[in-house]
């Protein structure tokens, strides 16, 4: 199946992407070392911010990207290949007809793995982060809304800075969205709610571009099971709750991302380079500006024995390296906890103990059941014949079974308000109107965790916990920029997230339970099937692992706060020329996967680095 993959990627290359005009692979190639502005890292947010800084003609920009192109990447640019860009678990078969040997790196990835996670059997499991022009947004399984409204009000009255709130938020969805018609082009009435979304901005996204079977059977338990399961009209207009049809980063077929929308728009602009293979070592300090260490200066190599080169600012210096990436190159440029640093041999320049804390993500719990016939996707992924036909499909005219993303349908819930755990814990999340934990239906086999059985069709319910109350961290390994820093996401630390989950597997299997499963789903796999407690929170330990949603490792924080990375104008706090702008500055994870509120974040600090 490897080879089949292999032989269409080669034979469809040229015909995948837009040509770029100013990309450049060696530092020799740029048109010199000051820029106005360096953004380091050519992912969700750096490409916004790059594209709007860039639009104007004033600024002269410079992008850093550590990884490659994503020009003729196959898997990039058709939706359901997504998992095959990143690490599966060792051993593990990603979901589709992999491009790359199981359970191995891949040169689109930073292929991180997490430390040993003490409340998950101690078990440690990939981390994915997309290593490519796009960074996540083109690695991601592209699901696009933007979570709560709850959410963004919660930001402002953390940050002291009522911008974040929705009011003004919302705002930018009509500059950032396209919505589209599906790769199907069928009737959407009912789908979606139109006013809630524009068709003037630059990502195009879409609702579903290929039916399943099971579709009319999730709706049908959403009118069962009304009370528990309420239908959402929109998942992507701030009111989560409910059960609804997916909005995906998808136009026409093929996966929308920050480079081919943001970046594309400005890329053959003379006042943008772009330098891919260029990974940050550190910022690299200039001096003091109004009593503040200055760092506008940006350190880079290829790799770890290329020689290093130094680039400078001379407006400033934008960390786009996401939540791992931004963390490790502050503390690498003593930047972070002073006790932390001196164990790794790194002189101090700004003591924040705040950087690379707060981390909180959003954990993974696939759930399988075995089901009748072949309505399933099973069959297509297993078979090198139909794969290969869908893919030429594909090619030929952006449709069939891979022009689609993971999930058709998905909803974000509440646990009841007379819930026993909140007794002792106070409610976390960001309203009244917020969510506890997420539902996703897929229709074929997913669990990153478990080998996909060689026979049979199946429904995967996976949940997700979307107000976690754990904290992880973010530090580094050793001073070597080159060694991947030490994850430790603390999943599952407190009772709310060991309750939420429990409680969530309870409730997907009452919605099996729905009269429009009855005819379709044999049983659960495995230990799925346990009742007790114990025996639920013993399969929850064993195979839930993350949704890949990082935030809060530079966290933002009201101005004169003791805590926190970033100030509510995501200005780096203690020094002069630095902002981060990613999804580490989010100092709790939103109600959301997570690339849209990034997008949101990034628009917003585009307009206040150019003061519009």
């Amino acid at each position: 199946m490897a080879s089949l993959t292999l032989a269409h990627l080669l034979l469809a290359a040229s015909i995948l992407t837009p040509t770029f005009g100013r990309l450049c692979t060696s530092p020799s190639q740029l048109r010199g070392n000051t820029y106005d502005y360096i953004v380091v890292g050519a992912g969700t947010a750096g490409n916004v911010i790059a594209a709007r800084l860039a639009e104007s003609g004033h600024n002269d920009i410079l992008v850093l990207e550590a990884g490659v192109s994503n020009e003729g990447v196959l898997a990039s640019q058709v939706p359901l290949m997504a998992p095959t860009l990143t690490p599966s678990t060792p051993n593990i078969p990603s979901i589709c007809c992999d491009a790359h040997a199981s359970g191995s790196d891949t040169p689109y990835d930073w292929n991180y793995t997490v430390v040993p996670q003490t409340h998950l059997n101690g078990r440690t499991f990939p981390f994915s982060r997309g290593r490519m022009l796009g960074g996540s947004s083109s690695v991601n399984y592209m699901v696009h809304h933007y979570g709560s409204s709850e959410d963004y009000d919660r930001l402002a009255r953390i940050t002291g800075d009522s911008g974040w709130a929705w009011k003004n938020m919302r705002r930018y969805i009509d500059r950032h969205e396209k919505i589209v018609p599906p790769a199907d082009g069928h009737d959407t009435t009912g789908q979606y709610i139109p006013s809630l979304h524009s068709t003037r901005g630059i990502l195009p996204k879409s609702l579903p571009g290929f039916s399943h079977a099971i579709d009319s059977r999730v709706i049908a338990t959403t009118q069962e099971l009304s009370a528990e399961f309420p239908f959402s009209p929109d998942t992507g207009g701030g009111n989560v709750l409910g059960l609804g049809w997916a909005q995906s980063s998808i136009g026409g077929g093929t996966r929308s991302s920050s480079a081919t929308t943001y970046l594309n728009s400005v890329i053959n602009r003379r006042n943008v380079d772009v330098l891919l293979n260029a990974q940050v070592t550190k910022l690299v300090h200039t001096g003091k500006i109004g009593g503040k260490p200055s760092f506008r200066g940006v350190q880079f190599a290829s790799g770890p024995q290329a020689p290093t080169t130094n680039v400078f600012a001379r407006k400033e210096v934008i960390l786009s390296a996401g939540s791992f990436g931004s963390a490790q190159i502050l503390q690498l440029s003593g930047i972070g906890d002073r006790t932390e640093l001196s164990s790794k041999s790194i002189t101090t320049i700004v003591n924040n103990p705040s950087v690379g804390k707060n981390m909180s993500d959003h954990v993974l719990l696939p759930n399988n059941w075995l089901v009748r016939g072949t309505e399933s996707l099973d069959t297509l992924l297993r078979d090198p014949v139909a794969f290969g036909a869908a893919l030429d499909q594909w090619q030929a005219s952006k449709t069939g079974p891979l022009a689609n993303g993971i999930p058709n349908h998905l909803g974000f819930f509440r646990l009841p308000s007379n819930s026993s755990i909140f007794a002792t814990t106070p409610d976390p999340a960001s309203g009244p109107k917020a969510s506890h934990w997420e539902l996703l239906v897929s229709n074929f086999w997913v669990n990153p965790s478990l080998p996909r059985p060689d026979t049979g069709s199946y429904l995967t319910l996976t949940v997700a916990l979307i107000s976690p109350t754990s904290r992880g961290t973010l530090k580094l390994a050793s001073n070597n920029p080159f060694q991947a820093p030490l994850i430790d996401p603390n999943f599952l630390a407190t009772d709310f997230d060991r309750y939420t989950m429990r409680e969530s597997v309870r409730a997907i299997k009452r919605f099996t339970g729905a009269n429009a499963w009855s005819d379709y789903i044999i049983g659960p796999v495995g230990d799925l099937a346990a009742q007790t407690d114990e025996g639920i929170d013993a399969y929850v330990r064993s195979i839930s692992s993350t949704i890949f949603h990082p935030v809060g490792t530079a966290s933002m924080s009201p101005r004169n706060a003791a805590w926190g990375v970033v100030d509510p104008e995501l200005r780096l706090k203690g020094t002069e020329g630095v902002r981060i702008v990613d999804a580490s500055v989010w100092p709790f994870v939103p109600n959301a996967h997570t690339q849209a509120p990034v997008y949101l974040v990034a628009e917003r600090a585009a307009s206040i680095i150019r003061g519009y």
